[in-house]
């Protein structure tokens, strides 16, 4: 397993304090071993901390293609992909948009 880093941390936190139950490490596709940072699976959600978006990995061309590919393919599987940058963890933006998405789908599924 890959070394988690201080922002996947911070998030595990954000979701702690706000009782938001998430899997880390969640390998999502049934062949590949891509695995999402965070995953809530009874939602069918998958959350990505990209670390490294001024100059790290994920800005390659290598990097950039591999990331398309495994986002992709966990669409094509009806996964909802939320992907954060450092500062979206931060400041808060990413756990608040994780919360609007849970405060939905528990609205939705009180109208049924």
């Amino acid at each position: 397993m890959k070394k988690k880093s201080k922002w996947e941390e911070m998030f595990a936190v954000q979701c702690r304090g706000l009782k938001i139950q998430v899997e880390r490490e969640f390998k999502f596709h049934p062949v590949r071993r891509w695995r999402a940072d965070f995953s809530i699976p009874s939602l069918m959600i998958l959350i990505e901390i990209d670390g490294g978006v001024w100059g790290g990995r994920h800005t390659t061309g290598t990097g950039f293609s591999a990331d398309c590919e495994k986002m992709s393919h966990a669409a094509l599987l009806g996964y909802r992909v939320f992907r954060f940058t450092p500062e979206m963890v931060k400041s808060g933006e990413g756990i608040g948009m994780i919360e609007q998405v849970l405060r939905d789908c528990t609205k939705y599924n009180k109208e049924k």
